[in-house]
């Protein structure tokens, strides 16, 4: 998939993919940690035929900018890129798509944009409401030893190891819910090969750093903090579907509880047998979701 260099009003240029009919309704994909746009490389094969695809490699990932202080990777800069990247392409509006991390700016991004009314839709994939993970995180045993992981990419004892092995190391040090056998061998190869690169590396990792979510140490209390209110957030009424790979060992199926609460046109698709990286992991039942839930929301 070809990419063109995009220059934000911000000042951070991305590297993106744009095809598809550029008079089409827009599609905006957000990849997670630790991949880049190829994420999404079944979906846009999919859609590019009657929707424009567009796919950033975001902030801090492979060729884009990659500042490399912590404070450039907090949330609403993160959501800015994407208002940014619209911009930019000349999209007034736009369905915005998040697997993971991406989905986690997804979510921020469709709560901004639906009261500037330029988010007429999303979709989520395998990536918590902030509201429900901040709390899973307190009181679920199983959310909290999952994201252990995310304690250890904060800490800067760790930063030697990047320097010296690359990103690699630390997520064979970390990470547990890792399939790389689910991959095709070039796939897995090119992500590699994006993991030497320091400043990515770096880059990556302080999207961790940045976020305020609070993750306690395993033997902290099962319980909501003294005082403790979830994030003020509104309630999100633009239509919205929510894909789930139900053997995700980051992110349990609890993280669907409650979401019925949180949004007004709410549709969830459980995916079976499949780990964290669904857009790639099961592409047809990703594909055929969105397919059924784009028709019904045009």
């Amino acid at each position: 998939m070809e990419q063109k260099r995009v220059t934000l009003a911000n000042g951070i240029e991305l590297d993106v993919v744009d095809t598809g009919p550029r008079d089409a309704p827009a599609l905006i994909f957000l990849h997670g940690f630790p991949e880049s746009h190829r994420t999404w490389r079944h979906q846009i094969a999919h859609f590019a035929d009657r929707y424009r695809c567009i796919a950033p490699d975001q902030r801090g990932y492979r060729g884009s900018s990659k500042p490399q202080e912590v404070e450039a990777y907090t949330p609403d800069k993160l959501i800015g890129d994407v208002f940014l990247l619209a911009d930019a392409l000349g999209v007034e509006t736009f369905t915005v798509i998040g697997h993971d991390w991406g989905g986690a700016i997804a979510w921020g991004t469709a709560l901004a944009g639906q009261a500037n009314g330029r988010v007429t839709r999303a979709v989520v994939a395998n990536a918590p409401h902030p509201a429900i993970f901040q709390k899973l995180l307190y009181t679920n045993e199983h959310q909290r030893k999952s994201s252990q992981y995310m304690r250890g990419f904060r800490d800067p004892a760790n930063d030697a190891l990047v320097r010296e092995h690359g990103l690699a190391a630390i997520l064979m040090q970390e990470i547990k819910w890792d399939r790389p056998s689910e991959m095709e061998a070039e796939e897995r190869e090119a992500l590699l090969k994006d993991w030497q690169d320091r400043d990515a590396a770096f880059g990556m990792l302080n999207w961790y750093r940045a976020s305020p979510i609070d993750v306690p140490p395993l033997d902290a209390p099962y319980a909501l903090p003294e005082g403790w209110t979830p994030p003020p957030l509104p309630k999100l009424t633009i239509p919205t579907l929510v894909i789930w790979a139900m053997d995700d060992l980051a992110l349990p199926p609890e993280n669907l509880e409650g979401m019925d609460e949180l949004i007004q046109d709410l549709t969830i698709v459980e995916v079976p047998d499949c780990g964290h990286f669904v857009p790639w992991e099961a592409p047809d039942e990703v594909n055929a979701a969105m397919d059924a839930f784009l028709d019904r929301t045009g």
